[in-house]
């Protein structure tokens, strides 16, 4: 593929994740996302075919990114546990405020379409597979020792995600409880992602 071809496509997938997040995938328009990239509609056509493959692309890549960025964290050799959840939390957070309208997206679409149940559990479940298995052992074998509490790595999972993904899916419900702490963004994310790292690492040491 040439240069001026990748842009092109690139062009395409950016306005399409644009699309999809504003429009939802059944909202989302071929021609809206062809506007958008600067491209025909033949041209979109020509690269990707249909709107169900450009959504699946998105969606692997997305994927392909928390992967390397959060999921190598948890296992990352020569860190301490505790370390290595640490840095896995503070990625998981800031992955989400690089895609923030992606978790609300991604709950809508699976609630209006439970079809798409299965291929987000495919893709989460393949990605999340060994590393669980793997921090689940050392869990256990640090409870035996006495040094945390013995934990469901599966449940320490849903914490994570639950309290990194609350605020970004209900900011309009929350904004009234924080005041004006929600006009900048930066310092309230960055406290949230403090707080949440300090709610979960607690609620593994050993009382």
């Amino acid at each position: 593929m040439t240069e001026q071809s990748r842009n092109k496509e690139e062009a395409i997938l950016e306005a399409a994740e644009r699309e999809f997040i504003a429009k939802g995938f059944d909202g989302a328009r071929t021609t809206s996302i062809a506007e958008a990239a600067g491209v025909t509609h033949a041209m979109l056509h020509y690269y990707f075919r249909t709107k169900e493959n450009i959504f699946n692309r998105i969606l692997d890549e997305k994927m392909r990114l928390m992967s390397r960025s959060v999921l190598m964290a948890f296992g990352e050799a020569g860190l301490p546990l505790v370390e290595r959840l640490r840095k896995g939390i503070e990625n998981h957070f800031d992955f989400v405020v690089e895609n923030p309208g992606l978790p609300r997206f991604i709950v809508n679409e699976v609630m209006s379409r439970p079809e798409r149940h299965e291929a987000f559990k495919r893709r989460i479940g393949y990605l999340l597979g060994a590393v669980v298995e793997g921090l689940q052992h050392e869990l256990d074998e640090a409870a035996d020792r006495g040094e945390t509490e013995r934990i469901d790595v599966r449940m320490l999972m849903l914490d994570i995600v639950s309290l990194n993904i609350f605020s970004f899916i209900a900011m309009p419900i929350i904004e009234p409880l924080v005041g004006d702490l929600a006009a900048d963004r930066e310092t309230f994310y960055r406290l949230r992602k403090a707080e949440n790292v300090e709610v979960i690492l607690r609620r593994i040491k050993k009382r």
